[in-house]
């Protein structure tokens, strides 16, 4: 996160998942998922897959491959947003050109 004085900005060349924080978030996908096990039985298996990879995975790989998977969810956001709204949009251009 980028901190210029009062606001926040979300930059996704600056984030740094660890290890311990991709796994607690697979977690926590799997235990929401987990209310339900027979509608999501595959894709709690799928999630275990996923942190089984996460595990074997070094941190430095996992930092590349995470922030490219932010990166293209947040290029995701963004031309979703102007699909469906301008004045969003223009907010969300602001805040992208804000580097």
């Amino acid at each position: 996160m980028v901190n210029s004085g009062k606001n926040h900005f979300f930059d996704p060349d600056e984030l740094a998942l660890t290890k311990p924080e991709i796994l607690e978030f697979c977690d926590k996908v799997i235990k929401k998922w987990s209310k339900n096990p027979s509608k999501n039985a595959k894709n709690i298996i799928a999630m275990n897959a996923v942190k089984a990879s996460v595990l074997w995975t070094d941190d430095e790989s996992l930092k590349a491959i995470w922030s490219e998977i932010i990166l293209w969810t947040s290029e995701l956001l963004y031309e979703n947003a102007l699909a469906q709204d301008n004045e969003w949009a223009n907010m969300l251009k602001k805040l992208k050109n804000k580097k």
